[in-house]
């Protein structure tokens, strides 16, 4: 059964009552990087919102400023766990799971169950509750992609047992059961697989580039490459990702949809940029390349061009701008913590 969060001190979370005449949306990871985005989406959009996070690699900073609204309500649960929700949804929006290399190498059982059981428990929900559901899958489904730039028919080539395989296969299977929902059930679905993403309230320590970057810079370190950098990425601000999201959630379409931004640049480019942005004096230094690290990464965005009429409007100067802003302001306590959580209790579940 889920349950509210206790807050923190001095902090009220909202009583969940619905807001009257308000359309109800579960986002579950809501108090993650792109969870607590879509909230603030959702909010805007007049809907009254009930957040879900287990806080394993959520944050409840990320959703404070809402405690207060009478059309937000925080539940602290595990999806893995029997999901109930009362009174009627409009909308299921999944986007719990780890999503950074640190944290899906050290609980991969919990990383594979919440894409699995996650998945299962709240397509069950949304059948329950005659809901649409929109599940976030991702570019790994495509593993070290050998069709460049990847369309949402290319099938992938991923390393099953190998690290990140806990990550790729269980969007897959993600996938996979979401799609029998449709075709078995009927049930209203729609996936969006979620390229590079950056902007405010990315977890510094999280291990993804972008974040390892500015971090090192704002500490003084120097910058850390792996392999010669010569790999590819794409990034898109989350802002531009959200419209995207929004729009397909709306859509006609129950099919996988790449959104992201297509405008690719090498790792070592990338640093470039970011040593230019933060004025650092610090070196770019080179470690070996982690096992089934793509080589290349750029969506194909056709299909979102022409089913959703969207594109990224925000370019990566200006992106970036915010994002360094975001982080300038942190405190030095959480500019230099390593570790996020020990995820005790969670590494053998």
């Amino acid at each position: 059964m889920a349950r509210k969060v206790a807050p923190p001190r001095n902090k009220a979370v909202a009583k969940p009552v619905q807001s009257a005449g308000k359309e109800r949306v579960l986002i579950t990871g809501a108090a993650g990087f792109l969870g607590s985005h879509l909230c603030d989406r959702f909010l805007r959009e007049g809907f009254h919102v009930i957040g879900m996070d287990n806080l394993i690699t959520g944050r409840l900073k990320n959703i404070e400023h809402l405690f207060q609204r009478s059309d937000f309500e925080f539940h602290h649960h595990d999806v893995t766990k029997f999901v109930h929700v009362p009174g009627q949804l409009k909308y299921i929006l999944h986007f719990a799971s780890p999503a950074s290399p640190i944290d899906y190498l050290k609980i991969p059982i919990q990383t594979l169950k919440v894409s699995s059981l996650g998945t299962h428990n709240l397509l069950g929900l949304a059948l329950e509750k005659k809901a649409r559901i929109l599940v976030a899958s991702t570019s790994e489904v495509y593993g070290d992609p050998q069709v460049h730039p990847q369309t949402e028919d290319y099938w992938g080539h991923v390393n099953t047992v190998g690290p990140r395989g806990v990550y790729d296969e269980a969007k897959r299977f993600q996938e996979a059961i979401t799609m029998a929902y449709h075709t078995y059930h009927g049930l209203e679905t729609r996936i969006v697989r979620i390229f590079n993403t950056y902007g405010p309230r990315m977890r510094l320590n999280d291990g993804r580039v972008l974040p390892a970057f500015i971090g090192q810079a704002l500490r003084g370190e120097d910058l850390t490459i792996f392999g010669k950098g010569d790999q590819t990425r794409s990034f898109c601000y989350v802002d531009d990702l959200v419209e995207g999201i929004y729009r397909l959630l709306k859509s006609g379409h129950a099919g996988p949809v790449n959104v992201g931004n297509p405008a690719e640049i090498t790792i070592k480019q990338f640093a470039q940029e970011i040593v230019k942005l933060t004025g650092t004096k610090q070196k770019l230094v080179y470690k070996p390349l982690p096992q089934d690290d793509p080589m290349q990464r750029k969506p194909d965005i056709t299909l979102a061009k022409k089913l959703l009429k969207w594109q990224p409007k925000v370019d990566r100067a200006e992106g970036l701008k915010i994002t360094y802003a975001y982080f300038k302001g942190l405190t030095k306590a959480e500019l230099n913590e390593k570790e996020h959580n020990t995820f005790e209790g969670y590494v053998r579940k």
